[in-house]
């Protein structure tokens, strides 16, 4: 499959730092929560020839199609409890429309946001209706040089998870989908952590608007970095853990890796 696919499965059955479905007769290793953040690079983006960096995908229809009918494909088989998308030519409405029924018909309930000044894509945030509920919605511009933007999602889990030894919550989680600016030269490195710093900061604002306690935080997305970055530090200085790491036993050894985080 093309694009770029940073998939992440947060199995959250038997450890103690995590939240676990157990309740009556629903045995706790049966079900999981899991997360997918996928770049599925933009068929403007997406060049089909070297030598000629101006023929792009976006021209193709049987090519983008093709393409973006397999990661949904693909993205209905893991049927993962939460889907955040990068890259979504939301320019299209065919595409986008396309996405939207077929994650629809799968029982997903779907947001979209494009960049701002047009810049024809964006990000998709679909959460399985089974699992979730919608608390509220909230979208986030940081008018900057690169046209980025955030989707907040205040949800509640459909379904009782465990907590403690012996009872159980539907628990509040909120959820973030970006897409980090490339950092093409140092100077970058700064908006980079303006972007990630107006996240923290509206993350914060929204709890104290609605008087939320401590509850999970789960930031999804494109971060266009890796361990040896400053956002890296900047998220496990306020707390957040890289779930990729968790998964994968990475170590500070492993510093090139791209991270999720949560």
């Amino acid at each position: 499959m093309d694009g770029r696919k940073q998939q992440e499965k947060k199995r959250l059955r038997k450890s103690k730092k995590g939240l676990r479905v157990g309740c009556g007769s629903v045995a706790a290793s049966e079900r999981c929560i899991s997360c997918t953040t996928f770049n599925i690079l933009a068929p403007i983006y997406k060049r089909l020839s070297q030598e000629d960096q101006s023929c792009r995908e976006s021209q193709y229809k049987a090519y983008w199609l093709n393409r973006n009918e397999k990661i949904i494909d693909q993205l209905l088989v893991d049927r993962s409890s939460i889907i955040c998308l990068q890259e979504v030519w939301l320019g299209n409405e065919e595409l986008v429309q396309m996405y939207e029924k077929r994650l629809g018909d799968a029982g997903y309930i779907s947001f979209k946001l494009a960049r701002t000044n047009n810049r024809g894509d964006g990000l998709l945030t679909a959460m399985r209706q089974d699992y979730f509920r919608v608390i509220n919605y909230r979208e986030l511009l940081f008018n900057d040089f690169g046209d980025r933007v955030a989707q907040l999602l205040h949800v509640e889990s459909s379904v009782a998870l465990w907590q403690g030894q012996t009872c159980s919550v539907q628990q509040q989680i909120l959820i973030v989908n970006t897409h980090l600016l490339f950092p093409h030269d140092f100077s970058l490195c700064i908006v980079r952590l303006q972007q990630v710093y107006k996240i923290l900061q509206y993350i914060e604002t929204y709890q104290k608007e609605h008087n939320l306690e401590s509850m999970p935080i789960i930031l999804c997305g494109d971060w266009n970095g890796s361990k040896r970055g400053h956002v890296y530090k900047l998220l496990r200085s306020q707390g957040f853990l890289s779930s990729y790491d968790t998964l994968h036993r990475y170590s500070d050894v492993d510093a090139h890796k791209v991270l999720i985080f949560i």
